[in-house]
């Protein structure tokens, strides 16, 4: 059970990728908020499959309709229904169960709205309170900084070789950039220490280089991210 909120910082910081990062936080999103569900969406993805939804929700996905969408584009914070609306009308705007009270937070990036958090309850169910607010604030906190970082580390790894490595192989770079050994990065990332060991023979591989201190030499010396 997550009885705290850095529990979820911790599974943010260790997700090597948005799906990754979806297996970890969802579901303790649901188990943090007692919420009914849960939802993270990148907005370069959510407009792909916009029109697939059904015919009675399209005005929960309606700047014009919608004033929670609306809130949360303009103002790049977090709100509940109870916050902009009279008790009922948001039933009106989305008639599902499960979104009878519904909190939604922004994440950011380059000085505009990027992605999303949301959890939603069912009917029988209190509102969400200030004290989540704030709590669902943090998270979008973290959540913006992690995506941040990622779109850093692939912009500036990609550029190095025409085999570039993955997120989790920049992770494992980071690392033994610090010094860390392979038992030390498998506990840090929690993957096994062989796992660790096929990553750099891949990193090696890639980089053209044959040891560690090859590796942070190389990657150093095009960029100041690896310390």
């Amino acid at each position: 059970m997550v009885n705290s909120l850095q529990s979820l910082f911790d599974a943010i910081a260790h997700a090597g990728d948005e799906q990754e990062l979806r297996s970890q936080v969802i579901t303790k999103l649901i188990e943090y908020f007692a919420a009914e569900r849960s939802g993270l969406f990148f907005f370069d993805r959510l407009w792909e499959f916009e029109k697939n939804i059904p015919r009675p929700l399209r005005l929960a996905f309606s700047l014009k309709h919608n004033p929670i969408l609306r809130y949360l584009v303009e103002h790049h914070a977090v709100v509940h229904e109870e916050l902009l609306l009279p008790l009922g009308e948001w039933q009106i705007i989305c008639p599902r169960s499960d979104h009878y009270h519904v909190m939604v937070g922004p994440v950011v990036g380059n000085g505009r709205l990027i992605g999303a958090i949301g959890v939603t309850r069912t009917r029988n169910t209190p509102a969400f309170n200030t004290q989540e607010l704030a709590d669902l604030s943090a998270l979008c906190l973290h959540i913006s900084t992690w995506r941040a970082t990622l779109q850093l580390q692939s912009t500036l790894f990609n550029s190095l070789n025409t085999n570039p490595l993955t997120q989790r192989e920049v992770q494992i770079a980071q690392l033994v950039a610090q010094g860390l050994t392979n038992a030390e990065i498998g506990t840090t990332l929690w993957i096994t220490e062989n796992s660790v060991k096929q990553a750099l023979k891949r990193i090696f591989r890639k980089l053209n280089v044959s040891s560690r201190a090859e590796m942070v030499a190389r990657l150093s010396s095009n960029i100041s991210l690896v310390r």
